[in-house]
C-alpha cells in the first residue's frame, strides 16, 4: 500500500530526524523541502518566501513521488510548509492517500534545539519561522516539547495504516 506523509513544522521541532526514523521504519522514500528550495534557487533571504515559492519546489518533486507512489512506495515529505496552498497543491497533485502532522513545540525548545545542531540557524531563524508555520495548524497535531524524536515518530506511526 503507498501513501505519502508531509511532516510540517517550525525549525527545531524535530521534523527531520522524525521524517528520517520514519523512512527508515517504513522503507520510505524521502524528500526534503529545505534542500529542494536550496538546490533550486528558491531560498529566499529573511524568510520573503511566497506560496508560489513552494509550489515550484512541489512542481520539481512531484514526477518523482509520483513514480515512487505508482511503484507501491510510501514518500515522506519533511518541510515547515508555511502555505496552506503548498500542502494543497501537493495534495491535488499526488494520487493516493496522504496524511500531514503538523510537529510543535514552543519557541523556546526551537530555540535550544537549533543551538544544540551541527548546522545552526539561529534565534532569529528560528523566530522567523516559528511565527511563519504557526499561522496554521494542518492534519494531525504531534507535541514534540517533551518528546524523543523515536517518541514522535511512533505517535504518527500509530495514524497510519497497517504495513
Amino acid at each position: 500500500m503507498s501513501f505519502y506523509v508531509i511532516i510540517r513544522g517550525p525549525l527545531g521541532c524535530g521534523k527531520t530526524t522524525v521524517s528520517k526514523i520514519l523512512c527508515r521504519v517504513l522503507n520510505a522514500e524521502y524528500v526534503s523541502f529545505d534542500n529542494v528550495l536550496e538546490d533550486n534557487g528558491l531560498d529566499k533571504e529573511n524568510y520573503a518566501f511566497t506560496a508560489e515559492d513552494f509550489i515550484k519546489a512541489n512542481a520539481i518533486v512531484l514526477d518523482s513521488a509520483q513514480k515512487w507512489l505508482n511503484e507501491n512506495k510510501i514518500v515522506v515529505f519533511d518541510g515547515c510548509f508555511y502555505f496552506k496552498e503548498q500542502i494543497k497543491h501537493l495534495e491535488e497533485n499526488l494520487s493516493g492517500k496522504g496524511y500531514t502532522f503538523t510537529l510543535k513545540c514552543s519557541l523556546n525548545t526551537c530555540i535550544k534545539r537549533d543551538s544544540s545542531r551541527a548546522k545552526v540557524y539561529g534565534e532569529q531563524a528560528a523566530k522567523e519561522v516559528y511565527l511563519l508555520v504557526s499561522k496554521f495548524d494542518y492534519g494531525i497535531i504531534i507535541n514534540t516539547e517533551d518528546k524523543t524524536e523515536k517518541a514522535a515518530a511512533n505517535e504518527i506511526l500509530s495514524h497510519l495504516p497497517e504495513r
